[in-house]
Order: C-alpha cells, then sequence, then structure tokens
C-alpha cells in the first residue's frame, strides 16, 4: 500500500530521482523519460475521460489503471533481481495486452474499413484520443530506445503498441462508428 502523508520531500532538488529499486539517477535518464512520458499518457487519457461516457469511459479508467502499472514497472530495473526483491516488483502482463487485442477487435466490427488515411479530428473525444494515440507512440519509441541499453519487459512493449492501436480504433467508434472521421484528401491544398 502506497502512503504518501508528504508530498515534497527535497531529494530531488539537484536534479535526480529515485527508481523503484532506491538507485537514484539523473531526471532526464533514458528509464525516466520512458516512465514519465507513460505518466503523461495517463494524464490525457484522464482528459479524455471528461468527454467519455458509457463503455468508453470504462474501457479508459482500465487503462489508467494498467498506465500505472506500466510506470511501476519501468520505474524498476534489474529484471533479473526481481526474484530477489522484498517485495515482487509490478510487471506488465501478456493478458493486459491480450485484454486490449479482444476489445480493439470488438471495437473493430462495428467499422467499415478505411479507404483513406484519418486526420484527428471529428468529435472532441476522438482529437482527444488521437492525442493519446500519438503519445502512445512516443512512450512506445522511449521504451523501446530504453531496451537497447536496459532490461525492459517485453510485455511493457507490446502493451503500448496495442494502446495506440486500441487509441486509433476508439477514436473512430467515437467519430460515430466512423461515419464522422476526417478523412486525408492527398494533394488537396496544391
Amino acid at each position: 500500500m502506497v502512503v504518501l502523508n508528504k508530498i515534497y520531500t527535497r531529494t530531488g532538488d539537484k536534479g535526480d530521482t529515485a527508481l523503484g529499486n532506491g538507485t537514484r539517477v539523473a531526471k532526464y535518464a533514458d528509464r525516466v523519460a520512458a516512465y514519465g512520458t507513460s505518466d503523461e499518457l495517463n494524464s490525457f487519457v484522464g482528459t479524455a475521460r471528461l468527454v467519455a461516457t458509457g463503455d468508453m469511459d470504462i474501457a479508459l479508467a482500465r487503462i489508467q489503471n494498467d498506465l500505472f502499472d506500466l510506470g511501476a514497472d519501468l520505474c524498476r530495473p534489474d529484471m533479473h533481481l526481481d526474484k530477489d526483491a522484498e517485495y515482487p516488483p509490478l510487471r506488465m502482463a501478456t493478458s493486459q495486452v491480450d485484454r486490449l487485442e479482444r476489445e480493439i477487435d470488438e471495437m473493430n466490427t462495428n467499422l467499415s474499413p478505411l479507404r483513406s488515411f484519418v486526420l484527428p479530428g471529428g468529435s472532441a473525444l476522438s482529437a482527444q484520443l488521437h492525442v493519446c494515440r500519438t503519445v502512445a507512440r512516443r512512450a512506445e519509441r522511449l521504451v523501446v530506445e530504453l531496451a537497447t541499453s536496459e532490461d525492459v519487459n517485453q510485455a511493457a512493449i507490446t502493451y503500448l503498441n496495442r494502446l495506440s492501436d486500441w487509441f486509433f480504433v476508439a477514436s473512430r467508434i467515437a467519430n460515430n462508428n466512423g461515419e464522422a472521421d476526417v478523412l486525408w484528401v492527398p494533394g488537396a491544398n496544391r
């Protein structure tokens, strides 16, 4: 259980921060950038929830919880030491990826195939979900880059990849099941 009775600690005043295993690193470290971007994504999902209703809001709430799981996973380096930890670190699981895939497939059954690329926009919710999609892609790029030099749970990478797809399909659902999608017209303004 997390207990936060004091919000500021002054321990990061010189530009470093503690990872989940207590190691101190610069606040601009690749790992911090990766989990910081997942936190940023979570904030954008919260903004999208302001206009989401019903099943979409419920699904976005699940994703917000997953994104906290992702942050907990990414802030804890040295996966090979997990078995020695006092408390087993929280890691993303393939079941979370599987759930996203099931939800994508279910949402996609209501959509017509695309014949052009979709521009971000249409409804307010669709536009916000496109922001979530692009921030998810950035988070994925940062995590993939981190994985070139440090241990990263593969399920975390796969989750982010699938999550951006989820946001894309959900943005079409938010546009009246794709009927109000704004389509790209190549060279329209030449």
